[in-house]
């Protein structure tokens, strides 16, 4: 198992020149044992370019190699909570968002959500689409400007109708005696059911709000997750009060770190100022009862940074908050870092019953620094089928961008133009047996080599791939001799002409080792 870990200072700024040494590992709280360790810097996943073929050597190479380092290496998802914006955060955000686009280095793809579901951009470098594509989020709240009577926020009918507050209901009760009855105190009792009536009214139609951002969101993360590279989620949220729905959001948390994606979360309101309200909203409160409607708003203003900060510390992100350069902060949540950590472990005795383990990354000597790791992962239910552990693992490799190393292995590609519309990918694999486990059988040398490609375009979408199977029968002289000349091997893909990112991943069966490559590829038109 591979834990992603950023390391900062006081500053924010990376640390550089770690160590395996340096760190150590618990997983529930037990010490483990880091067997692997490698660094990854923004230049460390280089992409080696095909520019041209025999029949048609037409792409400057130079050029084609500057449009192949762009290829995508990182998806940055923002999704943007408009169903809890105000329209005074939605400008705040909007004009934040615009200036973040300019930090993007050339291989990061940003795609912009909303949870609403009322739009959504797919994932480009197209830097101007990005900035139109903000002027569509604005606030959503299906009761955004509306009062009821009594006036109840979430918060206050959460007090109500699920920890029985007396202060809240004799405050909605008040309000109830105002709105409804002109001040006449001799209607309490009617005002206190009308109270309890609404809080549960309030309670229903929010929770459904929140449940349709918590899907929207999980939405947007199996979106993300198809993605071939690192995978970021930016939410940007005024925040809001999960109520009794602490499960759903738990989900959304546990579907994020089986994907290994992290979600560094932004609140919209910028520097926390108590009790603001919303410009597009004049409603006010009555004065007999304003002081404690002003301290429930407060309130819940303080309660919804708990979801925030629970998203990120849940998922290794980080919560960007009480500061108003959110433009500093929504790069600092969508920039590539300038070095990463992976540190490799493989759990002991681990009982397979489904249960979330907790990791816990820390250094071997106290430092101040901080450490940005995920926080954990599921144990399996059930002994895995080798068969199906083995698709599997293809599968995740090969929506990824880590080299793996353990089969030597060299990747090629080449391309034959058919006409001016449509090419002939040619991906050529070679694989130095020498670092292949067989085992003898029959007389024979044998083993199974799976060899998956996908073929992925500029954006990061897939395009097309296969998977073929290598079973391997040597007689000894044959296998003495591809001891010398290795195993070669060539799959074929109708393309379009384009630029295109190739991903292959080998697997042998006998030892049950992996190799993944990555290869570029640009075809004039």
């Amino acid at each position: 198992m591979l834990v992603r870990v950023v390391v900062r200072d006081q500053q924010g700024h990376v640390v550089p020149n770690l160590k395996k040494e340096d760190f150590q590992l618990t997983d529930n709280r037990k010490p483990q044992t880091i067997s692997t360790f490698s660094v990854e810097t923004p230049e460390s996943h280089v992409i080696a370019t095909t520019t041209g073929a025999d029949a048609d050597a037409s792409a400057d190479p130079a050029v084609a190699k500057a449009v192949a380092a762009a290829l995508p290496q990182r998806f940055v998802s923002v999704v943007f909570d408009d169903q809890h914006l105000t329209m005074q955060d939605a400008m705040f955000v909007r004009n934040a968002a615009s200036k973040f686009f300019d930090s993007l280095a050339a291989s990061d793809r940003v795609g912009i959500y909303s949870t609403s579901g009322q739009f959504a951009q797919e994932f480009t470098d197209d830097h101007e689409l990005l900035r139109k594509s903000l002027l569509k989020i604005i606030p959503h709240s299906p009761t955004a400007g509306t009062h009821d009577c009594p006036d109840i926020s979430y918060y206050q009918a959460d007090l109500i109708q699920n920890k029985n507050d007396t202060q809240a209901i004799a405050v909605a009760t008040e309000d109830a005696v105002q709105c409804a009855f002109q001040g006449d105190e001799t209607q309490q009792a009617v005002a206190q059911r009308m109270a309890q009536s609404t809080a549960g009214m309030v309670i229903g139609r929010e929770d459904s709000s929140t449940e349709f951002v918590l899907r929207h969101m999980e939405d947007v993360l199996r979106r993300l997750a198809a993605m071939p590279g690192q995978r970021v989620m930016v939410f940007v949220s005024p925040g809001f009060i999960p109520s009794t729905l602490w499960l759903e959001f738990s989900g959304v948390i546990d579907r994020a770190t089986k994907a290994n994606i992290v979600i560094n979360t932004i609140d919209a309101r910028g520097l926390y100022t108590p009790d603001m309200g919303d410009i597009a909203d004049a409603y006010t409160d009555p004065p007999k009862i304003a002081g404690y409607k002003a301290s429930y708003r407060a309130a819940a203003q303080s309660a919804q940074d708990e979801v925030l900060a629970e998203f990120a510390d849940g998922t290794g992100g980080t919560f960007f908050h009480n500061r108003n350069d959110v433009d500093e902060g929504l790069r600092e949540a969508g920039a590539a870092p300038a070095m990463t950590y992976l540190l490799g472990f493989s759990p002991q005795n681990m009982k397979l019953d489904g249960s979330l383990h907790t990791i816990k990354v820390s250094f071997v000597h106290k430092t101040n620094y901080k450490i940005q790791a995920r926080h954990g992962y599921f144990a399996p239910r059930h002994v895995v089928d080798p068969v199906e552990a083995a698709k599997q693992e293809i599968q995740e490799a090969l929506f990824s961008q880590d080299e793996i190393r353990d089969l030597p292995v060299d990747l090629h590609t080449q391309f034959f133009k058919t006409d001016n519309y449509q090419a002939k990918l040619a991906v050529l694999t070679h694989v130095d047996i020498k670092g292949v486990h067989f085992r003898k059988a029959d007389g024979r040398t044998r083993d199974d080599l799976t060899v998956a490609t996908a073929i992925f375009d500029e954006n990061g979408n897939y395009v097309t791939g296969g998977e073929k199977i290598v079973q391997m029968k040597l007689l000894d002289p044959t296998y003495d001799r591809m001891l010398q000349s290795g195993l070669n091997l060539k799959s074929s893909f109708d393309v379009k002409p384009g630029t295109y990112l190739v991903r292959q991943v080998v697997r042998d069966s006998e030892g049950s080792q992996l190799a993944a490559r990555n290869g570029a590829v640009v075809i004039p038109n």
